[in-house]
């Protein structure tokens, strides 16, 4: 279980450290009704991490055979999705904004504002389960739980690391707020501003390390 723990580590830090999600639960913060509707999106963006995990467990069962066709399936994962991190990185490189320009957010952050409770739990879930980034981590780090060969408890460990870690940075801005709503305000908004501006830099260099990190492991996986 620690070797399956250690894997799945910088993959969690991966979705902890996406700036959008962080931006817009800082944003349903400065809402009306902020502690519900931070709440709810925080809800959402655990329920996603937790479906996407026991669906992809589920699925990818017996990879723990290294000579089986659901080991060999894991292994060629890794290197699709260590491709698509580095393809994205350079993507990353190429949209961030030249000396001067203003970071470009999302439109829909524009309506956040009207998000009831329903909408702010949707939008959570949609962030971490569907985000094509942050699906990609998971399935990650998912496959690579099931290819521990774990059983059933040492697995729903595993899992619940992956959701604390990939969830702090969500829940704990509004944690903060629920208990100090009046402290929460300045290094909330400290927090945003400084992912708004480095959101480009910050993903580049998350989706450069996990995919040269996928990308040998899966290598590694076919070639042992």
């Amino acid at each position: 279980m620690g070797a399956a723990i250690g894997d799945i580590l910088p993959l969690a830090l991966g979705v902890a450290l996406s700036p959008v999600p962080i931006i817009a639960v800082i944003l349903m913060l400065g809402t009306p009704q902020a502690k519900s509707r931070g709440s709810a999106f925080a809800l959402g963006w655990v329920l996603g991490l937790v479906i996407v995990n026991v669906i992809v467990v589920l699925a990818a069962s017996g990879s723990d055979d290294p000579d089986s066709g659901a080991s060999i399936g894991v292994d060629i994962l890794k290197i699709v999705l260590g491709a698509l991190f580095l393809v994205m990185a350079a993507g990353q490189w190429r949209k961030r904004p030249k000396p001067g320009e203003e970071p470009v957010m999302p439109t829909w952050m524009a309506a956040i504002d009207g998000f009831g409770m329903p909408a702010s739990l949707g939008l959570g879930a949609l962030l971490s389960g569907l985000n094509p980034k942050n699906l990609a981590l998971t399935l990650a780090a998912a496959a690579g739980i099931a290819q521990a060969g774990l059983s059933g408890g040492p697995t729903t460990i595993a899992i619940t690391v992956f959701v604390v870690i990939g969830s702090v940075t969500v829940a704990g801005p509004v944690l903060f707020y629920v208990f100090a709503a009046s402290k929460a305000a300045g290094p909330l908004a400290s927090i945003k501003g400084f992912m708004s501006d480095h959101n480009a830099v910050i993903m580049m260099v998350v989706l450069l390390i996990l995919g040269a990190k996928m990308l040998g492991q899966g290598i590694g996986g076919l070639t042992t």
